[in-house]
């Protein structure tokens, strides 16, 4: 397997590619080239296709990472020539046929239901007041606010997107689960790791564990692009 040094984020639902920062800057340090894909979150067809462009200035082997939804957009992206590892951190991993949407359409009893707001003009939000406790448990409160006051509209479409050829099939693909999740319920975020063949490592961690956590995120995402499972 060819070692990759090229890096690429995709954010998820709700939030835009500044989360990743310190992720980012753990990668650059390590040597990697990192991009952040900025998907307008509008439809998942148009996600696909804006991280496929980040994709075409790359190298060589890469590897895609995505968080919450972006586990959606890698799932269909990744069939990109140049992605060698797909890493999945507290994801969805639709396989074909499925969108965010029919992954989430029957919560087990006594799962935690994200706070999503009935839909205005298409697009969805958090609650603003309880966006904390589902999405952001253990940031720092003013952090966990300010996340929750520049939320990203995300659109039907994009929740709606059904994916077609699910990368995960025919890549290396890993898995990061975040243990405090209360948005993607562990057991479902193991259910599709176990479902995908991922190399699976949990941690403690609300579904912001790509901001609390950046440092065992970004090491993570280094043992994927060496090929190491250990």
């Amino acid at each position: 397997m060819s070692i990759a040094k090229n890096i690429v984020l995709v954010h998820g639902g709700f939030v835009d590619g500044s989360g990743w920062r310190g992720v980012y800057d753990a990668l650059r340090a390590d040597g990697y080239r990192v991009s952040v894909v900025q998907n307008p979150t509008l439809s998942l067809e148009g996600d696909v296709a804006v991280t496929k462009r980040v994709l075409d200035a790359q190298d060589g082997p890469t590897v895609l990472v995505g968080h919450s939804y972006g586990g959606a957009v890698i799932s269909e992206a990744g069939n990109h020539e140049n992605v060698s590892a797909l890493v999945y951190v507290a994801a969805f991993a639709p396989d074909k046929g499925e969108s965010v949407n029919t992954l989430i359409a029957d919560p087990p009893p006594g799962a935690p239901v994200p706070p999503i707001l009935p839909p205005v003009d298409g697009f969805l939000f958090l609650d603003r007041e309880r966006f904390a406790a589902s999405f952001a448990g253990d940031l720092p409160a003013a952090d966990a606010e300010f996340l929750a006051d520049s939320q990203v509209p995300w659109g039907l479409d994009a929740l709606g997107g059904a994916v077609t050829q699910p990368a995960w099939r025919t890549k290396p693909s890993h898995y990061l689960v975040a243990t405090d999740d209360r948005m993607i319920p562990p057991p479902a975020q193991r259910a599709m790791a176990e479902r995908a063949g991922a190399t699976v490592a949990e941690t403690g961690g609300s579904h912001a564990v790509y901001v609390s956590k950046p440092a065992e995120v970004a090491a993570f995402i280094g043992k994927a692009a060496t090929g190491t499972t250990a």
